[in-house]
């Protein structure tokens, strides 16, 4: 496993932390103002996004609570860069 330049194991006792693997995308709280106008540039209600779990393993350092919105910027070899955006809920 690569994880920052250094391999190892993932193990039980040497468990992989999720928001820190290459593989994961940067994931980000947004401001309620931003959040205000990403639902009024694509004209829908924070409901009708994509949902994410409060509990998600890509966000769980980030101190979420539901009804934040998460940025999710993730990296393409084709469109540069992807933004998404998701909505906190819980389980």
């Amino acid at each position: 496993m690569l994880i920052r330049g250094l391999h190892f194991l993932a193990t039980k006792r040497n468990p992989v932390l999720v928001p820190h693997h290459v593989y994961v995308p940067k994931h980000e709280i947004i401001t309620k103002k931003e959040a205000e106008d990403v639902l009024q540039q694509f004209n829908c209600k924070p409901t009708e996004l994509p949902l994410i779990f409060v509990n998600d393993p890509a966000i769980i350092g980030l101190g979420v609570k539901p009804g934040d919105m998460v940025k999710i910027t993730r990296k393409s070899a084709t469109a540069g860069e992807s933004i998404y955006y998701r909505y906190v809920v819980e389980i």
